[in-house]
């Protein structure tokens, strides 16, 4: 009896093992149809916004308050209110002249040229200025609770064949989980300081224009009185220039508590306001005279 229950074990051991993996081979079979290459889009290049100026969300507007931001009367005082410190020689709301990252919605701008790099499981944004983005296309829906803020946040996306011909045309994202501060332009358009900012995405090439790309996008922040829809255009470059953009090499611009300075030839501190104050110097001796 104890040899035959034996038996028994072995043999139920096998059949289980032989079930899992035939389970698992099917699943692999399964995740190889999903994730096949061929049906993905071959986005790879250079592609930039047309034209050249400053960096703006949407693009068919000029800078500053003719963008007409919806934003709520706290946020518009906020954003005038640096209008006029620039005016002065300050930088108001715009703080990325101090290098920090552009982050989202801002870094889709286009201006400095930006990569796709596509995989089944995961799209990479590669950017010269940023950090890359990586939209994760692998059938996650939810988005973690426990994952560290950053600037490009965390995107999740979905691939669609809009077209039915088996292929793959367009990417539908959106991000979350983003740290701040951010503006969401050159000119300083300030978004919430809470960080909740939701960007949606909808890419797709262009099928007139295999050169064009077309962004459509929205950003919903508690800084807007309601979501910011606009639609940006990428040009494939014939000729890519990757330059090399380190934000740290050069920068003249010296931030001290709140207060922005500059350096001049020399290396010494200059005030960029007229009769700015000097910095606070408890922290040293008696200055030499």
């Amino acid at each position: 009896m104890p040899g035959r229950s034996l038996s028994t074990v072995i043999a139920a051991a096998a059949m289980a093992a032989l079930l899992l993996s035939s389970a698992q081979a099917q699943k692999g079979a399964a995740d190889a149809a999903k994730y096949d290459p061929a049906k993905y889009p071959d986005w790879s290049g250079q592609w930039r916004r047309p034209g050249a100026g400053p960096n703006k969300y949407d693009p068919t507007k000029p800078p500053g308050l003719p963008q007409e931001a919806p934003l709520t009367a706290e946020y518009l005082k906020i954003f005038e209110d640096g209008l006029k410190d620039q005016e002065a020689g300050g930088q108001g709301t715009a703080l990325t002249y101090s290098c920090l990252p552009f982050g989202m919605p801002r870094v889709m701008a286009g201006n400095q040229g930006l990569e796709f790099v596509v995989t089944p499981k995961t799209t990479h944004v590669i950017f010269v200025n940023a950090r890359p983005r990586r939209i994760y296309t692998d059938g996650r829906t939810t988005f973690p609770a426990d994952e560290e803020p950053t600037f490009t946040g965390y995107s999740i996306g979905q691939w669609l064949d809009t077209d039915g011909d088996g292929k793959f045309d367009t990417l539908e994202v959106e991000t979350r989980n983003l740290d701040g501060p951010r503006t969401i332009d050159n000119a300083g358009i300030p978004l919430h300081a809470d960080n909740q900012t939701i960007v949606k995405e909808r890419i797709y090439r262009d099928k007139a224009n295999p050169e064009v790309m077309h962004n459509e996008m929205t950003t919903i922040d508690h800084a807007f009185s309601r979501p910011w829809s606009v639609h940006k255009v990428y040009q494939l470059q014939q000729k890519p220039n990757w330059v090399e953009n380190e934000c740290t090499v050069g920068n003249q611009h010296v931030m001290i508590g709140k207060e922005g300075y500059y350096l001049s030839a020399e290396g010494y501190l200059m005030p960029v306001k007229k009769d700015q104050a000097p910095p606070d110097l408890r922290y040293f001796g008696q200055s030499r005279k």
